[in-house]
């Protein structure tokens, strides 16, 4: 029985969401704790993979978290001038109710929001360009969209309606074995068909036209994920609903919440590499024999080896993303699973836009879009161009015309030519470019996903990037493989795979 939403208010009067006690049958306490996990990679994933392990198996577990490069991964900052800037991902969803929680637990504050305008490029002009106005801006849409814009609202509201529901769940403790049976609770098979299904396909079975879907559509597949309307409905669902208002990022740099994660984890970070994990069968004290993960690493000390009760890998399992080897395992794991990544290029330039160069006749010192998309054409060269506001905005910050030198940021498929920088930029005095693998390439059909479950106690947390990626999905696979860590080794089936909490709160309350 698939579950009807509950409201999260009801949740929230009940005391759950802050206090993470379970009612519905909660097992006994079982004293048999693990005594050492480890969690591979210190991402936004593996931060809270640790953050959740420790409150699911206590204060009496070592947690040992394994990262060779900064804390944060893919959420990272670059200093120009004398500012931070971010670089990695930006915004965070009013609803993304795990990210909210983290920043509340650790006291971080969101950032200042400063004014921002719209504007979409199609290589020659700017078709559309958003006013300081909500009036003109609903007319300009009605005009030239009709009533396509909010429709579109509306549907991706219908989704993420379904999405809240993995909230309940896992405040519950309900876990999931799985990314399709994750989908699932939160959807049912519409969820599953739209993993199966291109967003062009699933948008104009729902009565949109290609030119919406060329003309507004694609250009926010393309500022999130680089690629066109022809990924997934999920993840374009899941991109969609970054045109909602009320978008926020944290006070300093959204890689502040790794950091204080794995600070109120109580984790040891081990600046190392791992390369290897394998399976050891070692004699108990009762005469039976017990299972452990070896895990293998080079740091700066050279190279090392420890066992662990639990592992949760929380980097991708991809050619080109890791290299680490399994063995000793039966059936094999591979090294590798099927799928790329897809590649971007992030460019920050401090210098002197060329309002020119976008077919714009607006005088620059007049000119304040902020975020420029643009529509799915092969010969242009980049897929977004965003002024950038410091992950720290002082007292008495505003955001200056175009005919003031600042930071830009240009995301593209392919590093920017000099050349390309000269038709774009009148001057500058600084250039960053970051090559980064940001997100899988989501392509239609799409293959099962890989395992959450590798082994027996052996986790893979980033499968859940082929459903979607964004911080909030990695948070709430975090949980959900705590969870699933937790109920597995105390043998609580009866939390795992279960899509019954509407009717067993019915039952309970």
């Amino acid at each position: 029985m698939h579950m009807q939403t509950l409201p999260l208010r009801a949740l929230l009067v009940l005391g759950l969401w802050h206090t993470g006690r379970r009612g519905l049958a909660s097992a006994p306490e079982v004293q048999d704790q693990p005594k050492k996990i480890a969690v591979v990679g210190a991402g936004i994933g593996g931060t809270a993979a640790a953050y959740y392990l420790r409150q699911e198996f206590g204060a009496g577990v070592k947690i040992d978290v394994f990262e060779p490069g900064n804390v944060g991964g893919r959420l990272a900052t670059v200093k120009i001038k004398d500012y931070d800037y971010e670089t990695g991902g930006s915004v965070i969803h009013p609803l993304n109710l795990h990210m909210k929680h983290f920043i509340e637990r650790l006291g971080i504050p969101p950032r200042k929001d400063v004014p921002s305008k719209m504007a979409i490029f199609d290589g020659k002009e700017l078709t559309f360009e958003e006013s300081d106005w909500f009036i003109i801006n609903f007319f300009r849409m009605l005009w030239r969209y009709g009533f396509s814009y909010i429709r579109m609202q509306m549907w991706v509201e219908s989704i993420l309606d379904k999405f809240m529901r993995i909230y309940q769940y896992q405040q519950f403790g309900y876990s999931f074995s799985s990314v399709e049976r994750l989908l699932h609770a939160m959807g049912g098979d519409s969820f599953l068909t739209l993993m199966n299904q291109t967003l062009e396909e699933t948008m104009m079975a729902e009565g949109f036209s290609q030119f919406f879907l060329n003309n507004i559509v694609a250009p926010v597949t393309r500022v999130n994920y680089g690629q066109s309307v022809r990924i997934n409905g999920f993840v374009g669902a899941v991109s969609l609903a970054g045109t909602d208002s009320g978008l926020w990022s944290v006070d300093g740099g959204n890689k502040r919440v790794c950091s204080g994660l794995l600070y109120h984890s109580k984790s040891e970070l081990i600046s190392a590499k791992v390369t290897s994990i394998s399976v050891k069968v070692r004699p108990s004290k009762t005469g039976t024999t017990s299972t452990f993960y070896e895990i293998s690493y080079v740091g700066e000390s050279g190279s090392a080896h420890s066992l662990y009760d639990i592992v949760v890998i929380a980097t991708p399992l991809h050619e080109g993303m890791s290299d680490i080897t399994f063995s000793g395992f039966s059936p094999p794991i591979p090294s590798h699973y099927p799928g790329r990544y897809h590649q971007t290029v992030s460019t920050l330039v401090h210098g002197l836009l060329n309002v020119s160069y976008l077919g714009t006749t607006e005088p620059a010192s007049e000119f304040m879009v902020s975020d420029i998309l643009t529509t799915d054409l092969k010969d242009l060269a980049f897929n977004s161009l965003s002024s950038l506001n410091p992950v720290h905005t002082p007292a008495g910050y505003k955001p200056s015309p175009a005919s003031q030198t600042k930071v830009w940021k240009l995301f593209s498929s392919q590093p920017l030519s000099e050349e390309q920088l000269q038709r774009m930029f009148l001057s500058w005095d600084s250039v960053s470019e970051t090559r980064w693998l940001a997100y899988p390439e989501y392509r239609v059909p799409y293959r099962k996903t890989p395992p959450f479950i590798l082994h027996n106690r052996l986790y893979y947390l980033n499968a859940v990037e082929w459903a979607a990626s964004a911080m909030e999905m990695s948070a709430i696979s975090a949980r959900n493989m705590a969870l699933l860590a937790h109920h597995r080794w105390h043998g609580q089936a009866g939390k795992i795979d279960q899509e019954d909490l509407h009717t067993r709160i019915r039952g309970e309350l």
